[in-house]
């Protein structure tokens, strides 16, 4: 056996090596086999680049006119395709298969469209006109990614819905306005004044006095806006009343007055024209109250909503108000108690009255009891008794709004209109707030400017007896000096402007502590107790009281929309406010975007935001206008201070005007002001102004009337369409009055021998049709009914059996329709025998 397995190695030796030699083979013929092919693609490629020439020369010999034009339409077909390929209603996969194969054949037969060298030129422009429209398509694309807090909104957004989301857009809107009046007001005010003006120290106005040198840095006196603020460039009374500074000879007085100005008049501008396009995108076309169902069916769904408990609230809120929709009418009917229902609601509507009277008259003793404490020392008050105007004005802007909700509930007003009612009432609360701080405000102006006059006429006073004394003692009466004294030992007047300014600061300030302790206390704090003390507690803290707290987007709007009142007044006041206002929007976007996300839950109904953003941009233009009117009076009627600001030493702030157009522009240009400046032109262009409006409103009417008319046109028609499909009677009541005209039937020829003959079951089972005077719609008569259809009534039964199998379709080149003759026609004989 061992022989055996001895001569059996070398035969296994030798099958192993045919093994290998085989392989080595394979191998080599298939590196062979590859440099074989790509040899034959490289000649491939070589051949088609040099066909490509000969073959556009062969395409524009062989393609005629005829195909040219074949091809051309059958491009602009496939283009139309691909522009309105998402109106067809097909699947997405057959939509995909239709776009891919479109978007192929534009490619391969566009660039031939040309001919010869056109071709080559048409093909560039239409490479390149691809390559403009992706350039567009991206550049779009950047823009978007470049819009501020996008991803943070659209997060808020798929959490809380576009109710919310539209605050958060509204207060980027608001910060956009002021980051372009904050430019406005540092680029042509502050900066100038910094590099060009004259130093801290070297005036009276810039500098802080001896008595007040001592506490100037203290952090009370800073937080109120003393010492060193108010003497700096955040303020009126710091900026010089030369007429020109610098080496640019840069008329600050004048940039002052028009900054001031233009701040409103850019406002107006761009609230007015967010107003028009939002009323442009706004419309849907359709009034409320008709389709309500199908608008509520297809429209109600918040489709950016990708929290799954908000999309349960929402589809919650769908449910009730579908239900409230139908309940609707039963309400209406319901019987009540009306003289109590109106009893109710004039009691409500007396205690917001009394109670919007009590905080006007608040703020106005507050004001006046602080113009009392201002006369004392300011180191014997407390710090209530410095801060409570402002304390008070917050404090009423909390308490109240809480307060009108309460009273409104004897009102039982339908949620829509009570929500009305409420934005109304707290627009008065803060409007009345606003204007009574005001009127007390202008009250102290007042007792300032007295207080001025005497501060003015004693120094008037020492500086002609320093003069006559100099001039006794020396004997001098020409080139005498000034006094030599320094800024901080100057008498100066108390400078209303800067104290105005320096209330409007600290109620923005106070405003901004108010609203941030608010939300850290009212949803922080109450999220905390919620979420960590509710596994202890009595009873479920999430499901009962308190819970958390949610999004309150009307007093957020509204506390917005005052605040940028308070920033339009007192910007003129305090050019620095505009600054402060822009920090606040900034921290507030991320504030808020975080106690939103971490301490607030959805609305239980959550509101798809569709039109409100006009009805907050109304309130913010007529805020705009309310707040112009307290500068224009000021500008036009009180006397500037005469040792502070860039107006002083003139009668009145528009001085600076007239003063401009007499030295630095020409005669003939003084003269075009006086004339446009006289009253005997002013009133006839305001009288035209006011034509224009009226005329302008009566074309709008018009308009509005004339799409009401095609509105209900279009609803006739769709109502005779509905009917002629159903059968019935029509609800035309035009052509009701023409059939009960023709009783008789007098206007309509006797039908023939062959309609007549009409079988009796088609008698029997379509009387609706027979028995209409505009049946014989054949017939050579009056049409009085126009394209009645012989369409049978639609089954009424329930459905108890499946549809039985279809019948066989219409043979190629026959109709559509069943054959001539005495069929199954529509509208002809009974429905098909049951199997």
């Amino acid at each position: 056996r061992s022989l055996q397995l001895e001569e059996r190695k070398p035969s296994q030796q030798i099958a192993q090596r045919r093994v290998r030699k085989r392989r080595r083979l394979r191998k080599v013929r298939r590196r062979v086999r590859k440099s074989r092919e790509e040899e034959e693609r490289k000649q491939h490629v070589q051949r088609r680049r040099l066909s490509s020439s000969s073959d556009d020369n062969s395409e524009d010999e062989s393609m005629s006119e005829g195909e040219m034009a074949r091809l051309k339409e059958e491009v602009e077909e496939k283009k139309k395709l691909i522009a309105t390929l998402r109106n067809k209603p097909w699947r997405m996969k057959r939509r995909l298969k239709c776009l891919k194969e479109a978007q192929a054949f534009v490619e391969k037969f566009e660039g031939a469209l040309g001919k010869g060298k056109g071709r080559r030129l048409y093909a560039f422009k239409v490479m390149m006109t691809k390559k403009i429209i992706k350039f567009n398509r991206d550049f779009e694309n950047f823009k978007t990614a470049c819009i501020p807090w996008e991803s943070r909104i659209k997060e808020v957004e798929s959490h809380f819905g576009s109710s919310v989301a539209s605050y958060f857009i509204f207060l980027r809107w608001m910060y956009g306005l002021n980051l372009v009046l904050f430019g406005f007001v540092f680029g042509l005010v502050v900066i100038p004044e910094v590099l060009m003006g004259m130093p801290y120290g070297s005036l009276a106005r810039k500098t802080v006095p001896r008595e007040e040198q001592d506490s100037a840095m203290d952090f009370s006196v800073l937080f109120e806006f003393g010492g060193y603020c108010k003497y700096s460039i955040m303020f009126y009374g710091y900026y010089n009343n030369q007429r020109s500074i610098g080496l640019l000879q840069f008329r600050l007085p004048l940039s002052y007055l028009l900054v001031g100005v233009g701040i409103f008049g850019y406002s107006l501008m761009v609230v007015i024209r967010t107003m028009a396009r939002n009323a442009n995108e706004g419309g849907d076309g359709a009034e409320e109250g008709t389709f309500t169902f199908c608008w509520k069916l297809f429209t109600s769904w918040d489709y950016l909503i990708g929290n799954p408990e908000t999309a349960d609230n929402k589809f919650a809120s769908t449910t009730t108000s579908f239900k409230e929709s139908i309940v609707d009418e039963q309400e209406n009917l319901k019987d009540e108690n009306i003289h109590l229902r109106r009893f109710l609601r004039i009691l409500a509507n007396l205690l917001i009255l009394c109670c919007l009277g009590g905080s006007g008259y608040l703020i106005y003793y507050v004001v006046k009891r602080s113009q009392g404490f201002a006369k004392k020392d300011r180191n014997e008050l407390t710090w209530l008794q410095k801060n409570e105007v402002e304390i008070v004005m917050s404090l009423l802007g909390l308490v109240c709004p809480p307060l009108f909700e309460v009273i409104a509930e004897l009102e039982d007003y339908h949620p829509r209109i009570a929500l009305k009612w409420q934005l109304a009432r707290i627009f008065a609360l803060f409007l009345g707030n606003l204007y009574t701080f005001l009127f007390a405000l202008f009250d102290e102006v007042n007792s300032k400017l007295e207080n001025e006059k005497e501060i003015k006429n004693a120094t008037i006073w020492a500086l002609k007896e320093y003069y006559t004394n100099y001039t006794l003692y020396n004997n001098v009466t020409e080139n005498i000096p000034p006094p030599n004294i320094s800024p901080a030992d100057v008498i100066r007047g108390p400078c209303w402007e800067t104290e105005v300014g320096i209330e409007f600061v600290k109620l923005t300030v106070s405003d901004i502590q108010v609203t941030y302790l608010t939300i850290l206390i009212g949803d922080f704090l109450r999220a905390v107790i919620v979420r960590f003390l509710n596994y202890c507690w009595c009873w479920d803290l999430e499901a009962g009281f308190p819970s958390y707290a949610e999004f309150d987007i009307s007093g957020n709007v509204l506390g917005l929309i005052f605040n940028q009142g308070m920033i339009w007044m007192g910007a003129f006041y305090a050019p620095g406010l505009v600054g402060i206002n822009v920090l606040r929007l900034l921290s507030s976007m991320y504030y808020q975007c975080w106690a939103v996300m971490a301490c607030n839950v959805p609305h239980e109904r959550v509101f798809k935001a569709s039109r409100s953003n006009n009805f907050y941009m109304g309130l913010l233009l007529l805020v705009l206008f309310l707040s112009l009117m307290p500068v224009i009076y000021s500008i036009m009627t009180l006397p500037p201070s005469f040792d502070c600001g860039p107006f002083s030493g003139k009668d009145k702030m528009y001085d600076v005007i007239m003063e401009t157009i007499e030295k630095d522009l020409p005669p003939f240009m003084a003269d075009i002001f006086s004339y446009a400046s006289n009253p005997g032109l002013i009133i006839p262009a305001v009288l035209l102004m006011v034509l224009a409006i009226y005329y302008l409103n009566a074309v709008s009417k018009a308009y509005q009337n004339a799409n009401l008319d095609l509105k209900r046109k279009m609803q006739m028609q769709r109502d005779e369409e509905k009917n002629r499909r159903n059968n019935k009677d029509s609800t035309n009541q035009v052509m009701k009055d023409l059939e009960d005209l023709m009783p008789n039937k007098s206007l309509i020829p006797p039908p023939s021998a062959e309609e007549t003959e009409i079988p009796a079951d088609q008698l029997r089972k379509s009387p609706k049709v027979t028995g209409k005077p505009g049946a014989a719609a054949t017939g050579k008569g009056v049409h009085v009914q126009k394209d009645v259809s012989l369409a049978a009534a639609n089954p009424r039964a329930p459905v108890t059996r499946p549809p039985g199998p279809r019948p066989p379709g219409p043979l190629p080149g026959n109709a559509r329709g069943p054959p001539p003759g005495q069929g199954m026609g529509r509208g002809r004989g009974g429905p098909p025998p049951r199997r």
